[in-house]
C-alpha cells in the first residue's frame, strides 16, 4: 500500500506516564504539532480507559483496582499496562484527513496488519460489526478492527477537531515483531524522524491533566 504521509514524526515514550498525563499528552500533541506524529506510549500503573460518552459507575465497580480515565476519543472500555498502545496525530490541513472517519480508520489497521503480515501474523481487518456483547472494547470487534483467530487483537477510537484528527489505538495479546514501531513508521510514511516527547510538551500536559483528565469531574462526567 501506498504510504500516507510523506514524513512523519515518530516519538517512542518510554517514560511510563499516568493515565491523566497520557491521555493529556495527545491532546498537546493534537494542539502544536505541524506535521503527522506517531506516539508509542507506557503507561505508569495498570490502568483503564473509557470512551468520552461512558457512564464512570460501572467502570468503577467493575476495575476499582485500575487508575481510570475518560479518552477524548469515543469507543468502549479499554484495559492497559500489558497492551502496547499509539496514537496517530494528523493535522487538519493534511489531504489524510479528506478520507471520512471510517475510511481513515480501516487504512490505520490494514497498515499494522501489513506489517503483522510480514512478521508471520495473519490479522485481518473484520469486514462488519461483531454482536456487541459488553462494554469491554476488545470483547466486541467492531467493522475495521484487526482480528486474529475471531480474537480481535486491534482497536481503536478517534477524534477530529479543528486543529485535527486525534487516533488512539491499543494492540492486546499479541508479541509484537522487534522493531514494530519503525516497521509501522515505514509503512505509513516515506521518511521518519526520530524525537522525544520536549520537556515543554510534558509540562503542558501535566498541566492539563491536573485541569482536566485527572478531575473528578471530567472522570465522571456521564
Amino acid at each position: 500500500m501506498a504510504a500516507f504521509f510523506p514524513s512523519i514524526d515518530l516519538v517512542l515514550d518510554q517514560v511510563p506516564h499516568s493515565a491523566p498525563v497520557n491521555m493529556a499528552i495527545d491532546e498537546v500533541f493534537l494542539q502544536q504539532v505541524s506535521a503527522p506524529l506517531l506516539r508509542f506510549y507506557r503507561w505508569e500503573k495498570p490502568s483503564v480507559s473509557f470512551g468520552y460518552f461512558e457512564a464512570f459507575k460501572p467502570i468503577q465497580a467493575a476495575h476499582g483496582d485500575r487508575e481510570p480515565v475518560r479518552r477524548w476519543t469515543g469507543g468502549g472500555v479499554v484495559l492497559h499496562g500489558e497492551d502496547v498502545t499509539f496514537s496517530l496525530i494528523v493535522p487538519r490541513a493534511d489531504p489524510f484527513l479528506k478520507l471520512t472517519t471510517g475510511e481513515s480508520y480501516r487504512a490505520i489497521h490494514e497498515a499494522i496488519a501489513g506489517v503483522f503480515r510480514r512478521a508471520g501474523v495473519g490479522a485481518e481487518v473484520a469486514p462488519v460489526h461483531a454482536p456487541k456483547i459488553s462494554q469491554a472494547c476488545f470483547e466486541n470487534a467492531a467493522q475495521f478492527d484487526l482480528v486474529l483467530e475471531s480474537r480481535k487483537v486491534v482497536g481503536g477510537a478517534q477524534r477530529r477537531t479543528r486543529f485535527g484528527m486525534l487516533h488512539q489505538g491499543s494492540i492486546q495479546a499479541l508479541d509484537l515483531p522487534a522493531g514494530f514501531p519503525e516497521e509501522l513508521g515505514r509503512v505509513v510514511s516515506e521518511s521518519i524522524n526520530r524525537r522525544d516527547l520536549l520537556d515543554s510538551e510534558l509540562a503542558a500536559a501535566e498541566a492539563l491533566a491536573l485541569g482536566k483528565y485527572g478531575t473528578e469531574a471530567w472522570l465522571r462526567k456521564f
